[in-house]
C-alpha cells in the first residue's frame, strides 16, 4: 500500500499586517497625544519628598516667581465652560467692558499675571504672542487691593457650578520673600479656603529616614 503524502505547508508568517497595525497605532498616540506647553514663567521650587502625585487637572494654580511676582493658571482640560464663567465673572465683578473674542481668548491664556487694568490688552493679544510678554504680577501685597482674592473667588464659584471638585496649587521658587507668600495665603483665607497643596520639586528619600524604612520593611512610619 503506497504512503500518503501529507502536503509541506510553509512556515512563514507574512508580517506585513503587524507592521501596519503598529504604525497605525504610533501615529494614533502622536496624534491623540497633547503636549504640555512650556512655562512662560521659570519657577525654580524647592525640594521636598511627596508620597503622592498632585493633580494636574481640576486645579488652579497660584504661582510666584523670583522677583515675587503672582500669576494666576486655570487647570481645566475637559470643561473649557469653566474658563468662560472664570472670566465672565472677573469681567461683571470688575466692571472691564472685555469683548467677546478678549472673553474667548482667556481659554487660550495659560498664565494670567497683570492687574485688572492690563487684562484687556492681555487678553487682545495673541495667545501665541503671550509668551513674549512681560506681565507685572497680579496685585497681592496691598491688603485693600488683593486682586488675587477675585480670581480664587470666581474659580471657586465656577468650578462649584459645574459640580467639579477644586484643587488649589501653590508653586513658589525658592528665591521668592515670605511677603508675597503671605499675600497669596491671605487671599485663600478670604475665600474661607484653608487647605492647598504646595509644588516642590522631588528629591531623593532620604537614606535610613522613616520614610526609606518604611519603604524596605513594610513597617509603619513613625509620627
Amino acid at each position: 500500500m503506497p504512503s500518503v503524502k501529507i502536503p509541506r505547508k510553509s512556515t512563514d508568517t507574512d508580517m506585513t499586517p503587524f507592521v501596519d497595525i503598529a504604525f497605525l497605532i504610533l501615529s494614533f498616540f502622536i496624534m491623540a497625544t497633547k503636549f504640555k506647553p512650556p512655562e512662560p514663567v521659570e519657577v525654580k521650587t524647592p525640594g521636598s519628598v511627596l508620597s503622592r502625585k498632585l493633580p494636574e487637572n481640576n486645579a488652579i494654580l497660584v504661582t510666584i516667581d523670583s522677583t515675587d511676582k503672582v500669576y494666576f493658571t486655570v487647570l481645566s482640560e475637559k470643561n473649557k465652560t469653566i474658563h468662560d464663567n472664570i472670566i465672565k465673572g472677573i469681567n461683571t465683578s470688575q466692571n472691564l467692558g472685555l469683548t467677546p473674542t478678549e472673553l474667548n481668548n482667556f481659554k487660550q491664556t495659560f498664565l494670567t499675571g497683570v492687574p485688572f487694568a492690563g487684562l484687556k490688552q492681555l487678553l487682545n493679544t495673541d495667545p501665541k504672542e503671550q509668551v513674549a510678554l512681560k506681565q507685572p504680577g497680579i496685585p497681592v501685597k496691598d491688603t485693600a487691593n488683593n486682586q488675587l482674592y477675585w480670581w480664587i473667588r470666581e474659580a471657586k464659584a465656577a468650578f462649584a457650578g459645574a459640580g467639579e471638585k477644586l484643587n488649589y496649587l501653590i508653586k513658589g521658587d525658592g528665591k521668592s520673600k515670605y511677603p508675597a507668600f503671605e499675600a497669596v495665603i491671605s487671599a485663600f483665607k478670604r475665600n474661607d479656603i484653608l487647605k492647598y497643596n504646595l509644588v516642590t520639586s522631588l528629591d531623593d528619600i532620604p537614606t535610613g529616614s522613616e520614610l526609606d524604612k518604611f519603604i524596605q520593611s513594610g513597617q509603619k512610619v513613625k509620627e
